[in-house]
């Protein structure tokens, strides 16, 4: 059924031109903004708990701006599984690539840093056929073998590598030849509430995963933030910001909190770009 669904469904719209993909995604922004509401409690609650000095019209109005960028993020996941080269390259522009290569150059491995913020899905796509590093993503396996085959084929088709979860260790621990990059996204609720590191984030008490920063200490990676922009439907522009070149030095939970400092304020300059779907506060400190 898996792979039925795949072929008659998933591929055909995948093809699909851009006005077509786009208008399917309007379709969908009716359904699942205005009849549905998908998860319309999680996502009032985010915000509300975010920004407690904003109104509910303005409120309202960031959520189905969201909506809006939600279905285009579903859409554009789906082309991704036959996007060519060239539309990518026009798709996602990378402002200062200069700055990551300068890293290769010196033969310097480094973590990059993000969110789910905008289309990061494609942004991964893209790096890989500019960056001097040899890119690979940390990522959880889905459990579904089928879909998780597809996504990983796609994900990798222009050059990154996925790392699942439990093996990262092991890629820092292997030497090679040419200098890597490794990208964490580290905006995910913690799955234990105990060994994650607590910030106020969004006027929240907010839980981050840690693994970015132990890995980048203990190897003394450099950590770089990637900042994702949404120029206009469909176009994205990325910038690298250095948080440290030295992690050893720095003192403990600073990597993380600087990273969360870049992260909030992407979202209070665009709140709607953010994904307000997922229980990001379920765990408690």
């Amino acid at each position: 059924m898996n792979n039925i669904l795949y072929y008659i469904l998933i591929l055909p719209i995948s093809y699909l031109p851009k006005n077509l993909l786009y208008g399917l995604s309007n379709i969908s922004y009716l359904i699942l903004g205005r009849v549905i509401k998908y998860r319309n409690h999680i996502i009032t609650t985010n915000l509300k708990n975010s920004f407690p000095n904003k109104s509910n019209s303005a409120l309202i109005e960031i959520k189905q701006s969201f909506y809006k960028h939600f279905c285009d993020l579903i859409f554009e996941s789906l082309k991704g599984f036959t996007i060519s080269k060239r539309n990518i390259e026009n798709r996602i522009k990378i402002n200062n690539q200069d700055l990551l290569n300068s890293f290769a150059e010196n033969g310097k491995d480094v973590i990059l840093i993000g969110g789910h913020y905008n289309n990061w899905e494609m942004t991964a796509q893209r790096m890989p056929l500019v960056s001097k590093h040899d890119l690979f993503a940390i990522y959880k396996p889905l459990k579904n073998k089928f879909y998780d085959k597809k996504m990983r084929n796609s994900r990798e088709k222009f050059g990154l590598k996925m790392i699942p979860m439990k093996n990262t260790k092991d890629y820092f621990d292997n030497k090679t030849d040419n200098p890597r990059a490794i990208i964490f996204g580290s905006d995910q609720s913690p799955s234990n509430s105990k060994n994650a590191h607590w910030i106020n984030f969004l006027n929240q008490d907010t839980g981050f995963l840690f693994g970015a920063e132990k890995y980048s200490k203990e190897f003394n990676w450099p950590v770089i933030y990637v900042s994702i922009q949404k120029i206009k439907r469909g176009s994205y522009e990325v910038n690298y910001k250095v948080l440290t070149d030295n992690p050893a030095s720095e003192s403990n939970g600073n990597i993380i909190e600087k990273f969360a400092k870049f992260l909030e304020n992407d979202i209070n300059n665009n709140p709607s770009f953010w994904l307000w779907t997922h229980n990001r506060w379920k765990k408690k400190k």
